[in-house]
């Protein structure tokens, strides 16, 4: 085989490779398995059985509730991704009509299953209205945390599913994974700057600079949230293997420095959104050395 022939058979893969990636972050299915992902890990973490219902309900909703925004954001899309706002375009309805599918599955799969709180599942449709509609994401820093209360609810999620809501263990999730995706969503605002600021949406990113908010960031991410993590876990009854969350921190510490507003969605969508794919499959890992 000729170096020309290897290296034009290794340029396909990788077009192959960014096409599938593309696909998945575009479609939402990468987010959807990011969600599922914060499940897994809860679940593993609280020592408690991984179930099926769970793991569908959260990709139901997820996968309704960011297509639905993904046609919302569409003009603010065809500013800062264009290639995303096409992609919708074209198979936004069909992946709209997936997600509603899989959403009112869900539904009926806890009522028919009676799952505890089968009621809660139409807080997902609160969200996207409130976040898309109501004029949250326009407000400073308050879309942000909006977004990490959102996903701080799966983990509660998981522990009122299985009866286990008020443990040091759920807790403790509830709280490291709310302060994490608000520190993502600040990121994730970088690639927006141009849009927010022709669609007058206020950003850290827009207001204090880009330099400034990878700063905040990294310090949020390491002083704040990883220093709580090793204060909590050391000066409490919780085990010393939530420290793995840790690996998460680092994960985030390393692609920060990379954020900039020139970086495409498969940095935003699946770097980014990665960490907690990567958390989960850490935790996984760890599981079974253990066990």
């Amino acid at each position: 085989m000729t170096t020309t022939h290897a290296q034009s058979r290794a340029h396909r893969w990788r077009s192959s490779l960014e096409t599938i990636c593309r696909v998945l972050v575009h479609s939402n299915l990468f987010i959807s398995l990011a969600t599922m992902s914060v499940v897994v890990t809860t679940v593993v973490l609280a020592d408690l059985p991984l179930e099926p219902i769970p793991l569908f309900i959260v990709f139901g909703a997820t996968l309704f509730v960011y297509t639905v925004n993904r046609f919302t954001d569409l003009e603010e899309d065809e500013e800062n991704v264009p290639d995303r706002a096409a992609f919708t375009k074209r198979y936004g309805r069909l992946l709209l009509g997936i997600g509603i599918c899989c959403y009112l599955g869900a539904i009926g799969a806890a009522v028919v299953l009676g799952v505890p709180g089968a009621i809660y599942l139409l807080l997902p449709l609160v969200a996207a209205v409130l976040y898309s509609v109501g004029g949250i994401k326009r407000l400073l820093l308050v879309k942000n945390l909006f977004v990490g209360v959102a996903w701080g609810l799966l983990p509660l999620g998981v522990g009122y599913y299985y009866n286990s809501l008020w443990t040091p263990e759920i807790l403790f999730l509830a709280g490291y994974m709310t302060a994490m995706i608000t520190i993502a969503a600040v990121i994730f605002d970088i690639k927006d700057i141009e849009g927010d600021r022709a669609e007058g949406i206020a950003t850290v990113p827009n207001t204090v600079g880009v330099p400034w908010t990878r700063r905040l960031s990294q310090a949020g991410n390491v002083v704040v949230v990883a220093t709580a993590v090793l204060v909590i876990v050391t000066t409490t009854a919780l085990s010393s293997v939530f420290l793995v969350v840790l690996a998460m921190n680092a994960y985030v510490a390393c692609y920060i420095p990379f954020a900039t507003a020139e970086r495409g969605p498969l940095f935003y969508g699946f770097v980014v959104d990665g960490e907690h794919v990567f958390l989960a499959a850490l935790v996984i890992a760890l599981e079974f050395v253990l066990w």
